[in-house]
């Protein structure tokens, strides 16, 4: 198999068909409509880099999953998950972090490259209350760089074609996967018990 191993050979590849709006898209911070993309989108894709390697971590909320402060500055609340903090103990080591968000119906994806630091103000934890709890912190990012990204990708995927979603009852559960990397494990409590779990602990 040929390895490409320069910059140079991947120029002669792709460096031809650069288009200029793949470049002026770029810009150092929201514009007002990249502002209106954002703060509607519920779902976010977000990679950090620690010692240890790469992490990329789902966040979700509805109504928006950051908060816009201001066109150089976003707060990423961190809700409930499984306690990992792979992404949060990768921020306090290395700031750098990206962002990709997604809107359910669009084909346009939104990209933030940036830095973090994270949070435990107890005023900007409580500015997020959500029925009556709080996130245990959040993750200030500071813009370098924003645009939206090209939708061939979510068009290919045809993403959000309700005909081509997955039968639920056809893929492998939690408890199943959790068995099936663990050997011994109660895959039948799990499954039963997980959705009453995660209504509960949601926030």
């Amino acid at each position: 198999m040929k390895i490409i191993s320069s910059i140079e050979e991947l120029n002669t590849i792709y460096g031809a068909g650069l288009s200029p709006a793949s470049v002026t898209k770029v810009t150092k911070q929201l514009t007002p409509l990249y502002r209106e993309m954002i703060e509607i989108s519920p779902f976010a894709a977000l990679a950090t880099v620690g010692p240890e390697g790469l992490d990329c971590s789902p966040r979700g909320d509805l109504g928006g999953v950051v908060r816009v402060i201001d066109d150089e500055t976003l707060h990423l609340p961190d809700w409930r998950g499984n306690n990992r903090v792979d992404s949060l103990s990768n921020i306090v080591r290395d700031p750098r972090l990206a962002l990709m968000f997604l809107i359910p119906g669009s084909n346009t994806t939104m990209r933030i490259n940036g830095r973090g630091v994270v949070s435990d103000d107890e005023a900007l934890l409580s500015s997020f209350e959500m029925d009556g709890k709080h996130p245990r912190t959040v993750v200030v990012i500071s813009i370098d760089e924003v645009y939206f990204q090209c939708a061939r990708a979510v068009m290919r995927a045809e993403l959000w074609n309700g005909e081509h979603f997955a039968d639920p009852a056809k893929l492998p559960t939690p408890g199943q996967m959790l068995k099936a990397a663990t050997g011994d494990f109660d895959q039948e409590t799990y499954d039963r018990e997980w959705p009453g779990r995660a209504a509960k602990t949601m926030w």
